[in-house]
């Protein structure tokens, strides 16, 4: 068996199945975890509101705030949206996704993909720079950060270099472009890439609590 066909095979068949054991785990650890009964009489039952506001509010920092956040919020969109435009609108993974779960959509131009994966590239570069030039981030910082960070970049950065056919033959650049994936879904669930999962519900529950006891937000 060669690297490629490891690499379509059984690494990602495995990488898929501890990505949805282990999300499906972790969500269903934190939603069923049993919460004390609250018997303060509630200021609004329209949780729903409270929950929805506090998500959308939330997306970017108040404005007391917003000239030193500015640059980390804006980075952390640059490579989200980027990295967002890579997974879901280039038409090779939208083939994949397809064959995985026979949903579909139109992809974008290659040119296109090609500008959001350098400036998704770029973007992490930069957190990565901030994170290590910031004393306070530095000292909060642990190894899950680093090691997350580095297997977020690693298949945006494979996957250009298999697209320009640079540095290796075109198979063995897509083995490693795979098998780079593999291991961002492998780890996904158990390190801080769960808050794709967990940020709406976290936002939520916290704009929920606040709007029961009728706090603002």
């Amino acid at each position: 068996m060669d690297l490629l066909t490891f690499a379509r095979g059984p690494a990602l068949q495995w990488a898929l199945v501890i990505f949805v054991v282990g999300t499906v785990w972790r969500l269903a650890g934190i939603l069923l975890l049993r919460r004390k009964p609250d018997y303060t009489e509630p200021r609004s039952t329209h949780t729903w509101r409270g929950a929805a506001k506090l998500i959308v509010s939330r997306t970017w920092s108040k404005r007391e705030f917003r000239a030193s956040t500015a640059f980390g919020q804006t980075i952390g969109y640059v490579f989200h949206i980027g990295l967002a435009i890579v997974v879901f609108g280039f038409v090779p993974h939208i083939l994949f996704i397809r064959s995985l779960t026979g949903l579909s959509w139109p992809g974008l131009p290659s040119s296109i993909v090609y500008v959001a994966g350098a400036l998704t590239v770029a973007a992490l570069v930069a957190a990565l720079v901030r994170r290590l030039s910031n004393p306070v981030m530095r000292l909060i910082s642990n190894a899950d950060d680093y090691f997350s960070w580095a297997i977020t970049i690693a298949p945006v950065i494979t996957g250009l270099l298999a697209a320009a056919h640079l540095g290796a033959p075109y198979q063995t650049l897509l083995a490693i472009h795979i098998l780079s994936v593999c291991l961002l879904l492998a780890w996904l669930p158990f390190g801080k890439l769960m808050h794709v999962f967990l940020l709406f519900i976290a936002r939520g529950t916290t704009g929920a609590l606040f709007a029961r006891k009728g706090a603002s937000t």
